[in-house]
């Protein structure tokens, strides 16, 4: 296990082991025995009551109606709390225990089971996002259009009014890698209502949608109601939380980000999240200048510096320009050494970050105004060395190598170990591979092994490493899959009523000496739709824990063994009923 600084944490050796073993033994047959009184005749790990289950039973509340769309971490009720100062108050700041709520979110009135995938690209219903500023907006730009009872997706946005179709196809000609399986996995910043990851999907692109909770109401939850990746989240003073040299592209279009601004900061970021190879791809100011400056509220003089300005920066961190054609331009990150090596001139600007800045650190790490450096150790992390998509599923990554007991046959161990499970699941399950289940979370996956078995289905799988655990998320990434690192004891980036199917394995058993049981499954229940499931491996004693504390959350749940260890593992299916706000069972809070 790792700390937040990715540090391991220290082990006593022998020699530090210096009271005699006599002794030991019969203390530790005392407290066994204290404990046995206490706990009773349990086979599983001891853990504090207090942070299992409530006893006796209880009922979980209503929260307000005023809740429907409330995301803890980035509640604009609290941004008056925090500085301005770029854009912080929009970054996460989860509140106190002492402040959680212990009430289940109401769906909005009249909400109604979301529309299937495929259909959900192109249409959603509007009481189940009603947000009206967006539409009024927006409209024009083809992002969204409010039609009866539902919203429809045209597929434009700010750069592509004509469609993000034909946007993409021209991006595509100026990027031939985007078309032979060299580029799998990239992120939008500023996606608006993700319509370029959502045609991306159908190029075998798969793409996170970034953006954060602001005045343009519910970007991200318009995307995850359309069935399109996405999560809550802003290049602001902290880094986001992907390792580093994990994205084959990375797009902004009008994304409203100052990159020339602080000194390139948020380039920075940028190229640190990108694979040597990678492409960055920008439309919108100050590309195209000559041609849009009237419409930009500027002078062509003032875009033409910012331009200069731009390339000059993206050139001091080894980006050179792949190509460019009317609003569209690329840059490439170099993987070439030689560019790398000049910024370790004391005078290069930006600088080479510190060796002993860890460069996966990325759960509340600050962002710093250095370049991270590839490591020249890892030859096969570039986009031209990764094997192409979909090869590149089942190819061990070389970054495998540096985690503990990590290796080309523990990858095969655990998709064969994933692939054996989701059978079973689909027999537990059938709703498995139907149109009932498209956006998909592994609360705590470690090779992305479930979502390697789930790739044939009409589903995409966030997945979710410990932000304590051994760091392989950069293995997910170099399989060609997508995920975040996350500590669940605090809230996800996520809207309520986003997912359709949580699935955990033993987190509780890993994670409740630090986080209270209640509150993750409570964040559980507002992250999962109506008629949403969960699927829980655990043991057969926080197995039982889980469905005392499901019961009072309105979930159905059934105890099943597990298929590859009946004696000791339990597998839960869960599934959120739909209710309504009622305001006679509402929360007082």
């Amino acid at each position: 296990m790792r700390h937040k600084d990715g540090k391991p944490g220290s082990v006593l050796d022998r020699g530090q082991r210096n009271v005699p073993m006599g002794i030991l033994l019969l203390v530790f047959c005392g407290i066994s025995f204290y404990l046995g009184k206490i706990y009773g005749s349990q086979n599983s790990i001891l853990i504090p009551s207090s942070r299992i289950a409530p006893s006796p039973p209880i009922s979980f509340p209503q929260c307000s109606i005023q809740y429907q769309d409330y995301t803890p971490c980035t509640d604009p009720k609290n941004w008056k709390k925090y500085g301005t100062h770029r854009l912080t108050f929009m970054e996460r700041h989860c509140p106190p225990i002492s402040e959680r709520k212990e009430c289940l979110i109401p769906p909005p009135d009249g909400y109604k089971l979301p529309i299937r995938w495929p259909k959900s690209r192109d249409e959603c219903w509007y009481r189940n996002v009603p947000y009206d500023w967006i539409n009024t907006q927006k409209s024009n730009q083809n992002w969204l259009r409010k039609q009866g009872d539902k919203f429809a997706f045209p597929g434009g946005g700010t750069m592509f009014p004509a469609g993000v179709s034909a946007y993409v196809d021209q991006m595509q000609d100026l990027i031939p890698e985007m078309k032979d399986g060299t580029i799998r996995t990239a992120i939008d910043t500023g996606c608006g209502v993700a319509s370029w990851g959502g045609d991306l999907l159908d190029r075998g692109i798969l793409t996170v949608s970034l953006a954060p909770r602001d005045n343009h109401e519910a970007q991200v939850q318009f995307a995850l109601e359309r069935g399109i990746p996405a999560i809550l989240g802003i290049i602001s003073t902290q880094r986001l939380p992907f390792p580093s040299h994990s994205f084959d592209m990375a797009h902004c279009s009008r994304c409203l980000i100052p990159w020339t601004e602080f000194g390139g900061i948020y380039l920075l970021e940028v190229h640190r999240i990108l694979r040597p190879g990678g492409f960055w791809v920008l439309s919108g100011p100050p590309i195209n200048y000559k041609v849009r400056w009237r419409g930009w509220n500027t002078t062509a003089e003032e875009l033409r510096t910012d331009y200069e300005k731009l390339k000059g920066l993206l050139s001091s961190m080894c980006f050179t320009l792949y190509a460019e054609k009317d609003d569209i331009a690329v840059w490439q990150k170099s993987s070439d050494s030689s560019c790398y090596n000049k910024l370790s001139d004391p005078d290069a600007s930006p600088p080479k970050c510190d060796d002993s800045l860890e460069p996966d650190s990325a759960w509340y790490t600050p962002l710093q105004s250095c370049v991270v450096v590839p490591n020249q150790k890892h030859k096969k992390t570039s986009l031209t060395s990764v094997p192409k998509w979909p090869d590149r599923l089942h190819t061990a990554p070389e970054r495998i190598m540096e985690i503990h007991r990590g290796s080309a046959g523990a990858l095969k161990q655990d998709d064969n170990k994933w692939k054996a499970s989701l059978e079973y699941y689909k027999k537990l399950l059938p709703a498995i591979g139907t149109d009932k289940i498209r956006n998909v979370m592994d609360m705590n996956t470690v090779y992305g092994g479930l979502a390697a078995a789930l790739i044939k289905e009409p589903v995409w799988v966030m997945n979710v490493v410990s932000s304590y655990a051994a760091n392989t998320l950069a293995v997910v990434y170099d399989r060609g899959l997508i995920g975040t690192y996350h500590d669940w004891c605090e809230a996800f980036s996520t809207y309520p009523r986003t997912y359709d199917l949580l699935h955990l394995d033993g987190l509780f058993t890993a994670e409740s000496h630090r986080c209270d049981m209640k509150y993750v499954l409570l964040e559980m229940d507002r992250i999962l739709r109506p008629d949403g499931y969960a699927i829980i491996r655990e043991s057969t004693y926080l197995a039982d824990a889980v469905s005392t504390i499901a019961k009072g959350m309105k979930w159905s749940c059934r105890k099943e063994n597990a298929e590859d260890n009946p004696g000791k593992e339990r597998v839960l299916i869960c599934k959120k009923l739909l209710w309504y706000y009622s305001s006679s069972t509402q929360n007082s809070s």
